[in-house]
């Protein structure tokens, strides 16, 4: 099966020869795009990639609550798997593939809780539902049956009947750094447009442009 040819967005488009300075000024314009004009059901849908304590890779899709800066954000309970690996290596790879763009980007870097009130001010702005389950979910832990799961969101449900719902401490947000930041554009016959920026000690970056 031949693949589509790729949306064209040219507000968003990089000058690979003249970048951006900011890494994140770059990812804004693709990100705002995948919302723009694409109709993937979640644009903001990131594989995060985790090392786990006994140095075992692992991947998963959640996402991307907000960035900035000083990086981007998703929020998780953090006695979770991933919760425990970046307790243990505090390094993460984000990656973002917009396929009706045919673009990609690769954000690596240390990781560091948001602050309480981040994470308070996303937990308020949640469906109090998506609140109660995460109460009731033990995440990444074994459990018996979805009976049982369901009769631990009634607990809490009971628990909590006509209250507000405390965020539970373990749960919160995760910031990654772009501390290496790639920005991939698909062209045909496979020469595609590829850059990293590289951070350097004093906060500013390099821009390494790469063979695809």
């Amino acid at each position: 099966m031949m693949k589509h040819p790729p949306m064209e967005h040219a507000a968003s488009a990089l000058d690979f020869s003249h970048p951006p300075a900011s890494p994140m000024e770059a990812f804004r314009r693709w990100f705002d795009a995948a919302h723009e004009v694409t109709a993937l059901p979640n644009p903001n849908a990131m594989s995060v990639a985790t090392i786990d304590p006994d140095g075992r890779p692992s991947v998963r899709v959640v996402l991307c609550r907000g960035f900035d800066e000083r990086g981007i954000v998703f929020y998780t309970n953090r006695q979770s798997r991933k919760g425990e690996a970046l307790r243990a290596h505090p390094r993460a790879c984000a990656n973002f593939h917009w396929d009706p763009l045919d673009r990609q980007v690769r954000i690596e870097g240390s990781v560091t809780h948001t602050s309480e009130a981040e994470s308070d001010a996303y937990w308020n702005s949640r469906p109090r539902e998506n609140r109660v389950n995460a109460c009731a979910s033990q995440q990444s832990r074994p459990i018996g049956s979805r009976e049982a799961l369901e009769a631990a969101v009634r607990e809490v449900e009971e628990r909590y009947a006509g209250k507000d719902i405390p965020r539970p401490p373990h749960w919160g947000g995760f910031r990654i750094a772009p501390e290496r930041v790639e920005l991939w554009q698909g062209h045909k016959h496979r020469l595609h447009d590829r850059m990293a920026y590289l951070r350097r000690d004093d906060g500013t970056y390099e821009c390494v442009r790469l063979c695809p």
